[in-house]
């Protein structure tokens, strides 16, 4: 698998973070908190953060059961899942891959967890397979976190640098 590394200087993350056009994240920050704080997400919960990811999901999301959402995110948000555990049980609710996945986590815990997607993995220096899998979830995330530690931001800013940084390349993402 390729090395993760940032395409741009790092001291500028903090600027590419502010150009984010973020006018929905306190919405789904805050509903990510809540679910922490409880330890799941609800139904509705849980809807609002697909329709938020790709609004295209929510055909299959909307299959989804109240008691199967509480009971999964319940073991992706709980601190004594191991990190398979997490990511198993959120991809096996209708509608959610791992990008999905990774918003549900993201919110929840935005300093542990990145937001997989094409911009972001072009943004680190690699192109996102036309599969994911747990490898590459897992250095993904190890570089992500390593990364933002050296950027001196949090997670949330990080995030929004990768993926403005990504946007402004003005390239096709495949």
């Amino acid at each position: 698998m390729r090395a993760f590394a940032l395409q741009f200087p790092i001291e500028r993350v903090p600027e590419y973070a502010t150009r984010f056009p973020s006018e929905d994240d306190g919405k789904a920050l805050e509903i990510g908190r809540n679910a922490r704080e409880r330890g799941h997400y609800t139904l509705e919960e849980f809807r609002k953060v697909c329709r938020w990811k790709t609004p295209r999901s929510a055909p299959l999301v909307a299959r989804n059961g109240a008691e199967a959402v509480v009971s999964l995110t319940g073991v992706a948000l709980s601190e004594t899942s191991s990190e398979r555990e997490r990511i198993d049980a959120l991809r096996s609710l209708r509608g959610v891959g791992w990008p999905t996945a990774s918003v549900l986590l993201h919110l929840a815990y935005p300093d542990r967890y990145p937001i997989l997607d094409k911009r972001a993995a072009h943004a680190l220096g690699v192109r996102a397979p036309s599969t994911y899998s747990f490898r590459f979830w897992g250095a993904f995330v190890s570089a992500w976190r390593q990364l933002a530690e050296q950027a001196g931001v949090d997670g949330r800013t990080f995030d929004k640098a990768l993926w403005q940084w990504s946007k402004e390349q003005d390239v096709l993402i495949y």
